[in-house]
């Protein structure tokens, strides 16, 4: 399925009410695609994430993550390799480029499941050690994000935004 990109931009929702239906496998390996398609401070590329799509592992995370609302037919975990982002950019490819990488690859992520007609919601409200014990990560992969994807049962409309936002040249600068 191919979008317009404003559309795309413009369209997706965070949505938190699925239907049951699963979403396959291939869809999924497209949507970790285009993720790992992001830009990359230093190419570093030390993300990695663990798609679940057992209803039991799902449950079980609900309860740690009481920022998962709904119940989705499937969670990914964005994640990096911390060890890897130190070799890679020092402490400031640990502290920060780590960060930026996972939001920029899981905006990919929901640009593309919104694509694909899917709902997705990021949720960064969750306890990480009993996560990592539940995906069996191993020490040096902290999950930085989670996204919760399905077909959508919901169609919520778009949010105000603010276009007072902008400046030019200096903060404040007039914005015509």
């Amino acid at each position: 399925m191919t979008v317009d990109l404003w559309e795309a931009i413009k369209g997706r929702r965070s949505i938190r009410a699925f239907t049951s239906d699963p979403v396959e496998r291939r869809t999924l390996k497209r949507l970790i695609e285009a993720a790992i398609w992001a830009p990359s401070g230093g190419n570093a590329q030390t993300w990695r994430f663990v798609v679940v799509t057992d209803p039991d592992r799902i449950r079980r995370i609900k309860m740690v993550s009481p920022g998962l609302l709904g119940d989705p037919p499937v969670l990914i975990a964005a994640c990096q390799d911390m060890d890897a982002a130190a070799r890679k950019g020092g402490r400031l490819g640990r502290e920060f480029l780590s960060v930026t990488d996972t939001g920029m690859a899981v905006q990919n992520l929901l640009l593309a499941a919104h694509a694909e007609g899917l709902g997705a919601c990021v949720i960064a409200s969750f306890h990480r050690g009993a996560l990592k014990r539940l995906l069996h990560l191993p020490d040096e992969v902290e999950p930085l994000l989670l996204v919760s994807l399905g077909h959508p049962a919901e169609a919520p409309g778009p949010p105000d935004r603010d276009e007072g936002v902008i400046s030019f040249e200096v903060y404040g600068g007039g914005n015509g």
